[in-house]
């Protein structure tokens, strides 16, 4: 192998992250993929297996972790606390998305904040040679999240948006592309990245027992608009953004998020069926391969176009 003056790392994945770990390799040749054995034991608890457990003692070592639902995290856990400990030179967990806490409101006593729990688990990892754990994750979504880690892991948060920025510039109306944001979260995050273009920002109210959505500043009427969020779930919101900035004119409009959540298939709603596009159509929209088993059913699916993380991973792999 070529020297390229960038460090080597040996590049552990979970199962469903095994297209997006080849992505990453396929982009760096500092980067080899390692493996591991994912069997269970006959009831049920992982009998798991580190391949080449003594060749990577004095590598720098990396674990492409994927938690869609609990009931992969527990056998993720127990490689991500063996790997240091396995005398390497350093090591990275790369959660691209950090799944607890998106719908958490410590509003009664009793509510339990999961993501505080997740954290402190992850602020447990043992430490390696090199030291703490880097942990590298991608718009978090709530921003107070980020204060939950102890000093046993070192937080790196990155951000999927130059992936939609370097997407917007390839499109033939790039000139006439307003950006929209579904609520005043959405702005707060991400308007600081799109200074360069005409900005609108959406906001939920509620009417009885209705939430509707309006636009609260901006005109999106001749533009193509592209509403941004960190993630979607049923996607109620984006569908309701939608048929706002249409009825006030907008040429077209797509949407964004770097988190394809999409529980119980709910990206249905937004594809197109027989060729015929649904009832409120978007034009494009974008999301990362950050979940990777949603990325696994709408691939290839009108409107939906995935933008690799592959590349940014590489490169925070290099921190």
């Amino acid at each position: 192998m070529e020297k390229t003056g960038k460090k080597e790392v040996l590049l552990f994945y979970c199962v469903e992250c095994e297209g997006l770990a080849r992505k990453i390799a396929s982009v760096s040749d500092s980067i080899r993929l390692q493996s591991i054995n994912w069997r269970n034991f006959a009831d049920g608890f992982p009998n798991l297996f580190i391949n080449n457990a003594k060749d990577i003692r004095g590598q720098h070592v990396a674990f492409l972790a994927s938690f869609s639902s609990p009931a992969v995290i527990f056998e993720q856990l127990s490689v991500i606390y063996a790997l240091p400990r396995l005398f390497v030179a350093s090591f990275i967990l790369v959660l691209p998305f950090f799944p607890t806490g998106s719908f958490e409101r410590m509003e009664d006593e009793g509510d339990v904040a999961t993501a505080f729990t997740m954290a402190r688990l992850l602020s447990d990892i043992p430490i390696s040679r090199g030291g703490p754990t880097s942990l590298v994750t991608y718009d978090i979504h709530a921003l107070q999240e980020r204060f939950y880690f102890g000093d046993h892991v070192l937080p790196y948060f990155e951000t999927g948006i130059p992936l939609l920025k370097q997407r917007l510039s390839l499109l033939p109306d790039i000139h006439n592309v307003t950006i929209a944001f579904p609520d005043d979260g959405a702005w707060k995050r991400f308007y600081k990245m799109f200074q360069d273009f005409p900005m609108i920002v959406c906001a939920k109210v509620r009417e009885g027992d209705k939430r509707i959505v309006r636009i609260k500043e901006g005109n999106p009427k001749g533009y193509h608009v592209v509403i941004v969020d960190d993630l979607v779930q049923s996607g109620g919101t984006l569908i309701e953004c939608q048929k706002v900035l249409s009825n006030h004119g907008a040429a077209k409009v797509s949407a964004y998020v770097t988190h394809a959540v999409f529980p119980k298939r709910s990206w249905e709603k937004f594809t197109h069926v027989n060729g015929d596009p649904p009832e409120n159509p978007f034009a494009f929209f974008w999301v990362t391969d950050s979940c990777p088993v949603t990325v696994q059913a709408i691939v290839n699916k009108k409107p939906f176009e995935v933008l690799s993380l592959a590349g940014s991973i590489s490169e925070a792999l290099q921190i």
